[in-house]
């Protein structure tokens, strides 16, 4: 059953953010569909190395968590952003990574382009049901020679008549073996320039759609990444996301939500880990006393504490300009960058405090030191976020 239409009044309830008590009531949905649909399967996931995305995300859409602030005539929740913020808070309770970056996909990175660009036809044979749960997407982007330089990108739709035929691949895609449409970025037009990439949506039951194969990862197990190919796959021009050439732009766009909704997800996980690394601490006794009562120990702890609140101010900080109206490329980039770098501190820092037990696969500390590393890689590597901040400050030498 969803819920109903969530409350977007702006009296805050937490200074300095956006979150009311809407927000703070909305979190108990999303921690009971963490423990009671998630947590309590997830280990069996990871040793499957994959989730049944259809079971779980129809779940999620009965709860009104897959389109939170997206329109109620396409079946969204018609919430602010902060709503988004508040559930990737709370899906850092989850114990990995894989989970929340699969239902994020889903929420924040394959369907805010098709929201605000698509037709109304085209959002209501693919959001509609994507918001539902009874469709699982994936945004299609990456490719063996292109990944964070995406104006690289080389998989192709030549248009004849009403159709687009498109050949191609994708490498590394997120929900990727079990998507049932993409929001895929192709090549329109011939050439080099960002300004001939278009997106369209691809549903792939389309004759000549293939998963090539699902890729094994270090970590975020469960999670399904896969190498797709298009062999003449045609679809309907009327597939297309708003305007012809305009996919980088719109692509470009929606990195900022993925960044932001990665980095808020980011601090609240490192802070669990941080603090279950405390709690382990105060239990573990050597040379006669409690590991917390080490200087070094607390004190690097406290350090990283700070630095994980910095963090969590920061993309809060995002979604007040979010709500002005603005652009918050910047802010998002520097919030991504930190992100990425804090989290493989926190992961080796506490790894090493919970020595062997750490090591352990049947602890959470292993888990979480193989699935943060992505963080830094994905959605644009530590490098592009530095590009992007020295051009807006500028300080980044010319394109020849």
């Amino acid at each position: 059953m969803a819920v109903e239409v969530l409350d977007t009044s702006t009296e805050a309830v937490i200074p300095g953010t956006g979150f009311t008590k809407a927000h703070q009531l909305f979190r108990e949905t999303v921690r009971r569909f963490v423990d009671q649909d998630i947590n309590p399967y997830i280990d069996a996931w990871e040793e499957a190395q994959i989730f049944p995305a259809h079971e779980l995300f129809k779940k999620a859409g009965d709860l009104g968590l897959l389109g939170l602030s997206y329109p109620v005539e396409y079946g969204g929740m018609g919430g602010d952003y902060w709503y988004n913020l508040a559930m990737s808070e709370e899906l850092a309770r989850v114990r990995g990574g894989a989970i929340p970056m699969a239902i994020h996909v889903q929420t924040d990175m394959a369907t805010p382009a098709l929201n605000q660009y698509g037709s109304h036809e085209l959002k209501k044979k693919y959001l509609e049901p994507t918001i539902r749960g009874e469709a699982v997407c994936s945004i299609a982007v990456t490719e063996a020679g292109a990944g964070s330089d995406v104006a690289s990108i080389r998989t192709k739709a030549e248009r004849e008549g009403d159709e687009y035929v498109i050949n191609g691949s994708k490498m590394f895609i997120t929900n990727g073996a079990q998507a049932d449409w993409l929001c895929l970025l192709v090549r329109t037009t011939p050439g080099k320039s960002f300004k001939g990439m278009s997106l369209i949506i691809v549903p792939t039951d389309a004759k000549g759609f293939s998963v090539s194969k699902k890729l094994k990862k270090m970590g975020n197990w469960s999670s399904d990444t896969a190498e797709l190919v298009f062999d003449n796959v045609r679809v309907p021009v009327s597939n297309r996301i708003g305007e012809e050439g305009q996919g980088f732009t719109y692509q470009m766009q929606q990195f900022q939500n993925e960044r932001l909704i990665s980095a808020v997800g980011a601090a609240a996980g490192a802070a669990k880990i941080l603090k279950m690394t405390i709690e382990y601490c105060r239990g573990r006794s050597t040379f006669g006393k409690p590991l917390i009562e080490n200087q070094w120990i607390y004190f690097k702890l406290t350090e990283l504490i700070s630095e994980v609140e910095f963090l969590k101010q920061m993309c809060y900080h995002c979604g007040r300009i979010m709500d002005r109206g603005e652009d918050y490329t910047r802010e998002a980039s520097m919030a991504k960058l930190k992100a990425g770098r804090l989290v493989r501190e926190v992961a080796d820092t506490c790894m090493q405090f919970h020595g062997s037990m750490g090591y352990m696969e049947e602890y959470p500390m292993a888990r979480y030191y193989r699935d943060s590393r992505l963080m830094s890689i994905g959605a644009g590597a530590d490098e592009i976020m530095l590009g992007i901040i020295a051009k807006f400050e500028g300080i980044a030498p010319p394109r020849q």
